[in-house]
């Protein structure tokens, strides 16, 4: 298991690779596979890590069979927040 630290940089990690990949298209997201393959993250980890996102309401995972969703795209609240980080530099 992850420690808290862990946890909070595969979150970051995750928000990051989204934003940089959207470029500010709401409607562009991510296959988990991909997502997986560009991140040295535990695949359990980020099921965790996708999991906390969704609910905080900064993600929206499509979830299939195991570990690894179909799709994750930012929403509306991930985007501002990630704008904001970016704006603050």
């Amino acid at each position: 298991m992850a420690t808290l630290h862990e946890r909070k940089q595969y979150r970051e990690a995750i928000m990051k690779t989204l934003y940089e990949a959207m470029e500010g298209n709401r409607l562009l997201g991510l296959t988990g596979a991909k997502l997986r393959d560009g991140l040295a993250v535990p695949e359990e980890d980020l099921a965790a890590a996708y999991t906390y996102l969704a609910g905080e309401g900064l993600i929206v995972v499509d979830w299939t069979r195991g570990n690894t969703p179909a799709m994750v795209t930012l929403t509306h609240k991930g985007i501002q927040l990630m704008e904001s980080e970016e704006a603050r530099g």
